[in-house]
């Protein structure tokens, strides 16, 4: 079977290809011993591959629609099987109640391949965009260790958290990016309407403007007679950036900054850390070798410096070295989860251990965004009132010099 990869050298380097193998955790190892970091595999096409570059954009845009998918779907699943329903019924059922045409093709493609004698962690490989590898590892372990109802019942409960994290996040950022977005309208139209009909009426009065008033004109003017430079301006600069930053050397620069900002930099620190250690607490509690699930941790990591961070892990196992040391070496952990770790690998109850740390870091981390956003809001608004009260003094300043003079007149 062919494999289309993405991956990163010991360098540092971006590297790309296809790798043949029996199956995806074969290909990861194969490329490992060529000294190749794996950030995403997929069994695909070469057609399919190319297109993931392109469409990417569209592919993260519906990432949480899919999770929400396999959220449902792993829950369901669960429930039918654990009642003694058999897997080709259950799957019947869940493809007849799926109201997306494209998710019901899905799911009546599992049924089919599982059909024909494929294992269902077998026919996801099919499906990657909706199953990753964390999930088909999962859901292959149940099913060579006889507790594949215990394996769906923790995959649903990872996918249930990786939803309500993202979907926290979300909600949480709609209220201040609707008042960035009223603010910005507002201003356009007050530069764009209203300070030219101030302008026309200072040209016929004749009244000298202040420094201040006559900095906004020119703004105003360069908005009303140059606009199409501007938004010119505006999308080449967007198209520039973007381009810079799926380069390796832009995406690198990116992620260091979300991880060393002072406001910024604790907060996706603390969202990539309990990712992290969710899925290597999902999948060791899931019998799954503990250099696999540190693979597959190393895919879900998102940020280059903590892919980097798990890889590093990766080779302190592989040479009899301890995950809790490569943490503890890090600036990108905190020191009482690397203590913890060392805790849990020294009483053998790791995995159990990091889903506890991945409980409280979620709900510390929930907590750390909705006290930012209640600060933000206030601070946005504030900065709105400030600007529009900045302007409407300017404008109404040679109105108050005009009055004057006419009354000293």
């Amino acid at each position: 079977m062919k494999f289309a990869y993405q991956a990163f050298d010991a360098a540092g380097k971006a590297a790309a290809g296809t790798a043949e193998a029996d199956d995806a955790m074969a290909a990861m190892e194969s490329l490992r011993r060529q000294g190749l970091f794996v950030t995403r595999i997929d069994a695909t096409s070469d057609r399919k591959f190319r297109s993931a570059g392109s469409l990417g954009l569209f592919r993260r845009l519906g990432r949480l629609k899919r999770l929400r998918h396999l959220a449902m779907f792993s829950r369901q699943l669960h429930v039918l099987v654990s009642t003694g329903t058999p897997l080709v019924d259950s799957l019947g059922a869940l493809e007849r109640q799926a109201k997306q045409p494209a998710w019901r093709a899905v799911v009546g493609d599992l049924r089919l391949r599982v059909e024909q004698g494929d294992s269902l962690s077998k026919a996801m490989e099919a499906h990657s965009d909706y199953f990753d590898s964390v999930c088909r590892s999962l859901l292959a372990a149940g099913e060579s260790g006889g507790s594949f109802d215990a394996m769906l019942d923790r995959l649903a409960m990872l996918t249930r958290k990786q939803v309500q994290v993202r979907t926290a996040i979300r909600g949480a950022m709609i209220y201040p990016c609707l008042l960035v977005m009223v603010a910005t309208g507002v201003l356009t139209l007050m530069f764009t309407f209203v300070l030219p009909r101030f302008a026309s009426l200072f040209r016929t009065l004749g009244v000298p403007l202040p420094p201040t008033t006559q900095f906004l004109m020119v703004i105003s003017d360069a908005l009303v007679h140059y606009w199409w430079a501007m938004l010119l301006g505006l999308i080449a600069s967007a198209a520039g950036a973007m381009v810079w930053l799926r380069g390796e050397q832009g995406r690198r620069a990116m992620h260091t900054f979300a991880v060393r900002s002072p406001l910024l930099g604790p907060i996706v620190r603390g969202f990539a850390t309990a990712r992290i250690v969710r899925v290597l607490g999902v999948l060791i509690t899931g019998k799954v070798p503990l250099l696999e699930s540190l693979q597959l941790a190393r895919q879900t990591a998102g940020n280059l410096h903590y892919v980097e961070l798990v890889a590093n892990a990766e080779q302190a196992v592989t040479r009899g070295g301890t995950i809790s040391s490569t943490f503890a070496d890090s600036n990108l952990v905190t020191p009482s989860l690397a203590e913890a770790v060392r805790s849990g690998e020294q009483s053998g109850q790791l995995g159990t251990l990091l889903l506890s740390m991945a409980d409280f870091m979620d709900e510390e981390n929930e907590v750390v965004v909705r006290s930012l956003t209640s600060i933000l809001e206030p601070v946005i608004l504030i900065i709105l009132g400030i600007v529009v009260g900045f302007i409407a003094m300017s404008m109404f300043l040679p109105l108050f010099d005009l009055t004057s003079m006419t009354q000293r007149s």
